[in-house]
């Protein structure tokens, strides 16, 4: 495996905490290959921490489905499947349509900036890097996330807030294999848009279609990719 350099940890944060942030997100953007075994001693070894807070990171990984474990072979990255990107979307549109709406009904003036200044900063990336696998930029991807987060920021449950959260990055794994295998490009930035514009004018119809539009083309991209002849995704 090939890991990628990591900046300095957060010393305000406890050390299960770094533990877990850290590791999880090598988990979602591919550091670690799906299916890989994650052995503590190099775990310990790459991120300098002691084997209790790396224990509990990969404990918490378990239960949000990034990792699996095994009792007597300890913990792996969970694998990729259609099967799995599957639940994720049936999950994801239970619960965003259902928080872009609460927003959209209890939404105020700043959550309409906060949208309107994301997609801003997600479109100006867009454009600096051209109609290519763009989801494989770590700064896009965060951009990405932001965007989406905005949209929900106004719903009032935070449960729900955090539930889509979770299952938004469950899937950052597939849309960064998608984009790895995409042939043809595709402009996220104009189903943003239009998401957007249904939000910000309240029509919660026409934003949650388009929104759960949005998430069934990722799975669309997914399945095409994980049925492909040499997919490297297992």
């Amino acid at each position: 495996m090939e890991h990628s350099d990591r900046s300095a940890s957060e010393p305000a944060l406890p050390l299960t905490e770094q533990a877990f942030r850290r590791l999880r997100q090598d988990v979602l953007t591919g550091t670690f290959a799906a299916g890989e075994k994650l052995k503590l001693d190099v775990l310990q070894e790459y991120y300098g921490f002691s084997s209790s807070p790396l224990r509990e990171a990969l404990s918490r990984l378990s239960q949000e489905g990034l990792v699996r474990a095994d009792e007597r072979r300890g913990f792996r990255v969970s694998p990729l499947s259609v099967e799995d990107m599957a639940d994720i979307t049936r999950m994801r549109l239970m619960l965003d349509p259902e928080a872009l709406g609460a927003a959209i009904d209890a939404g105020d003036d700043e959550w309409e900036a906060g949208i309107v200044a994301a997609f801003h900063r997600l479109e100006r990336v867009e454009k600096r890097l051209g109609d290519g696998p763009v989801v494989l930029d770590d700064e896009w991807s965060e951009l990405h996330r932001a965007f989406h987060m905005a949209l929900i920021a106004g719903c009032p449950s935070e449960r729900l807030r955090m539930w889509s959260a979770s299952l938004f990055d469950q899937a950052e794994r597939y849309r960064r294999l998608s984009a790895r295998m995409r042939q043809t490009a595709r402009r996220k930035s104009n189903e943003h848009r239009r998401i957007m514009d249904a939000t910000l004018q309240r029509d919660k119809a026409t934003a949650s279609a388009l929104l759960t539009d949005h998430i069934r083309s990722t799975q669309r991209g997914v399945e095409a990719t994980l049925a492909a002849p040499k997919s490297k995704a297992s």
